[in-house]
């Protein structure tokens, strides 16, 4: 950067901004008042500010902490727009990825991506490297609007994990480990039938009776062979690094108690309703991804998020495969009575407090202005405005 741009963003960055008449979510409560930005951080909020400063008149609109995503696949999508076409310019992809993030509301972004691989045909082997490359130099350059980190998840059932994590392990932007065992006949894949049906319908493979046992058996001993001591490798690379390991799809006591043993303390996509309360009896934090709620269910038959919200078992939610559905998820949850601030909290502070982030995440003075302006159109909540670290972008 030349001098005077660097100038031009200095003077951006330090101007104070007043957001007048806003209705504040913040993290425990819904407050009707001014609040200051300034220098890209939060200033004071109430309602005393200065006359002199710019301002906005938020008209009453809400203000509300940037949303944190800890789990998006989104990435994949844009370097595989459709199936077998791999999208030649890496850039480009990731760039309309920020950028798609960032039109659903999304300030802080952990790109999940995928280390192993069980049924993509060697697609997201392909993709990893450029994925990780690419979005390490954009991210460098200055070159991306959100603020994006890595999820690294990881395939326990893939023979091949361990070298193919091994270079990206001291990555600086990793923020969170996640472990995955897609093994058909326990987690996700319990009912084989389901498994089958996915594979015929999804990837066009077809088998005979005797041909499907086979490649259970070539799986189950795949399982036994690499299984345990990947489980063991990722939970040592994971406290090396100070960094937090999610489960995925537990389904029964057992597995919840075999993550917790593993050092898990997030459980992502629990299955069954028994697996999300052992693991809130075991202290872990319960992730469900929000195009469960806005869709009323699960795609795939498991249980319903809104039903463990219902319980009390909904600590955070994430985008997982559709960006926008991080934003409308909180909103449809508060249309079912859980308080509109409690909604927008497993958005924003308490994935913040899960990934260990202690800068974002909630209207607090001191802490970085990633925020959004909304309003609710026929139920359904429009961006008006989006800062990110004091930066407008709309």
């Amino acid at each position: 950067m030349d001098l005077p741009e660097r100038l031009g963003e200095i003077a951006l960055n330090s101007k104070r901004v007043a957001f007048r008449n806003a209705n504040i979510v913040r993290e425990h409560d819904v407050l009707c008042g001014d609040i200051v930005i300034e220098g890209g951080t939060i200033g004071e909020i109430g309602s005393a500010t200065s006359r002199d400063e710019r301002s906005i008149d938020f008209q009453g609109d809400l203000l509300i902490p940037g949303l944190i995503d800890l789990h998006t696949d989104n990435v994949e999508h844009h370097f595989f727009p459709r199936p077998n076409v791999y999208w030649p310019s890496a850039l480009s992809a990731v760039l309309a990825h920020d950028w798609q993030t960032l039109g659903a509301g999304v300030t802080t972004v952990l790109d999940a991506l995928s280390l192993g691989d069980y049924s993509s045909s060697g697609n997201r082997a392909t993709v990893l490297r450029s994925a990780i490359d690419t979005i390490t130099y954009a991210r460098s350059s200055g070159l991306l609007r959100v603020d994006h980190f890595f999820h690294f998840r990881c395939e326990l059932s893939d023979p091949h994990l361990i070298e193919i994590i091994q270079p990206y392990l001291h990555h600086p932007i990793l923020r969170l480990f996640s472990v995955m065992d897609h093994t058909p006949g326990q987690r996700q894949w319990r009912d084989l039938s389901i498994f089958r049906n996915y594979r015929r319908e999804k990837k066009g493979i077809v088998w005979t009776d005797k041909e499907f046992e086979i490649y259970l058996e070539r799986c189950r001993q795949t399982q036994r062979e690499c299984v345990p001591g990947f489980r063991k490798a990722i939970h040592e690379a994971a406290v090396a690094r100070s960094l937090p390991i999610a489960s995925h799809d537990d389904t029964t006591l057992a597995d919840v108690e075999q993550s917790l043993g593993d050092g898990v303390s997030i459980s992502e996509f629990p299955t069954t309703m028994e697996a999300a309360r052992r693991a809130r009896e075991l202290g872990m934090r319960i992730v469900m991804g929000s195009p469960n709620i806005v869709l009323g269910g699960s795609h795939s038959g498991n249980v319903s998020a809104a039903h463990l919200a219902d319980e009390g078992l909904l600590d955070i939610l994430t985008s997982d495969y559709v960006p926008s559905s991080l934003l409308q998820a909180p909103f449809v949850l508060a249309e079912r009575g859980v308080l509109l601030h409690d909604a927008i909290a497993m958005v924003t502070a308490r994935p913040a407090d899960a990934l260990r982030f202690t800068d974002r995440g909630r209207i607090s003075p001191g802490l970085r202005a990633d925020l959004l302006r909304v309003k609710l159109v026929d139920g359904v909540p429009v961006i008006r405005g989006i800062w990110v670290a004091g930066q407008q972008y709309l």
